[in-house]
């Protein structure tokens, strides 16, 4: 057997646990996505044409979710390695309260700017566009569900996904460290199962569920700690050329019936499941397709792309890695920035070189958002450092 599928049966030991260095290939991703999920918020944008999800079965937010394990394996991991359960998971119970502060303040923000819109164009179709009537209509009871992350207006909904799985992180850790395939046995028992008995948390008002399932996307977020749990105790991946060309043609499969009006392979018995692909695969349960899809993604860029490629330390690359390790600011960032792009897209009738003018002004804030928190965090990084050289020196 192997040294890597020993490590997925059997894990490793806290004391084995390498330190690797920060993976640029984490952060570089990251921003990309980052970037693309401003995009898809501009429903109607001629950018968004471009955009990944046109070519195949997952999307960015599948991206998110998958690199939010990875990170948390890192972040988290390797501070449960060597400090204990404990305190480990009272740094990931802080970084909870930190994502939940945001969200609450990012639901507040985005309240004020549909009023503001309603306010000055006179048009209350931007309130149902958001699905913000209910704090409206009963404030009170809006606030409190709200508190409770029940009450998730449309694109409000990743950071309470992301605040559930993070709190599953420790639970799932220890599980993946154990056996890294145990791990995912179960986590795809808890998938399938949801699925089919429709397990889902509450979303009020109304009777529908969260619109990302957790019982479903904790798949992918464990996969993403699995993986980071590899890279922890510095497994390689192993050369499997067969596996290489599945993945592959995976990908092109999804490229294919993506790009086609039709069934590309001109097959009967296919025509209604081809159909059902170019329709879309169901994200709040997350479809098999859309798993595939990703971790045929996932094993191609872990193979071929290597963490010192040179590409990834490019000045395309840097300007990505900076959105990337600023992850919450810029998303939270790019979330009021999409809002108040819809409204300015809707109050010029889409007209051409305003949507071009919006994206690429939203791109290019972003972009200098993680540049200067990454300016920022070095001259702080260089303050607190000061004094304990000066007394090092004296």
């Amino acid at each position: 057997m192997s040294g890597f599928w020993r490590l997925m049966l059997f894990g490793k030991g806290p004391r084995e646990a390498a330190s690797p260095g920060r993976d640029l290939r984490i952060d570089v991703i990251r921003g990309l996505i980052l970037l693309v999920i401003f995009v898809n918020h501009m429903p109607g944008n001629i950018v968004s044409a471009a955009m990944p999800h046109n070519y195949g079965f997952s999307d960015a937010a599948d991206v998110f979710v998958l690199l939010a394990g990875i990170s948390a394996a890192f972040a988290y991991g390797r501070l449960i390695d060597q400090r204990g359960l404990f305190v480990g998971s009272l740094k990931v119970g802080a970084r909870i309260w930190t994502l939940y502060i945001a969200h609450l303040a990012l639901f507040v923000l985005v309240c004020g700017i549909v009023a503001t819109a309603v306010v000055r164009t006179q048009n209350a179709l931007y309130v149902e566009a958001i699905n913000i009537q209910p704090f409206f209509s009963d404030t009170p009871a809006a606030i409190v569900n709200a508190l409770g992350l029940i009450y998730q207006p449309y694109y409000l909904d990743v950071l309470p996904l992301y605040i559930v799985l993070l709190a599953a992180f420790p639970l799932i850790y220890v599980t993946a460290r154990t056996s890294p395939l145990a791990a995912l046995a179960i986590s795809v028992a808890i998938w399938q199962g949801a699925t089919h008995l429709g397990l889902n948390l509450p979303n009020h008002p109304g009777e529908g569920g969260w619109f990302f399932n957790p019982f479903a996307w904790q798949l992918l977020f464990t996969l993403g700690v699995v993986i980071g749990r590899l890279g922890l105790v510095g497994a390689s991946m192993p050369k499997l050329r067969l596996l290489d060309i599945a993945a592959g043609a995976v990908l092109l499969f999804a490229a294919m019936v993506k790009l086609s009006s039709g069934n590309p392979f001109g097959i009967a018995f296919m025509n209604d499941w081809i159909d059902s692909l170019q329709i879309g695969t169901d994200k709040t349960n997350l479809a098999w397709p859309r798993v595939v899809h990703l971790a045929a993604l996932s094993w191609l860029v872990l193979r071929f792309v290597r963490p010192d490629a040179a590409m990834l330390s490019g000045l395309a690359g840097r300007r990505l890695a900076a959105l990337g390790r600023h992850s919450l600011e810029v998303f939270c960032a790019g979330i009021v920035l999409a809002i108040a792009g819809q409204i300015i897209l809707a109050e010029t009738s889409f007209t051409l070189w305003v949507q071009l003018l919006v994206t690429l002004g939203g791109i290019t804030i972003l972009l200098g958002l993680g540049t200067f928190l990454s300016w920022y965090k070095t001259l702080t990084a260089r303050a607190a450092s000061a004094p304990r050289e000066q007394a090092a020196t004296v």
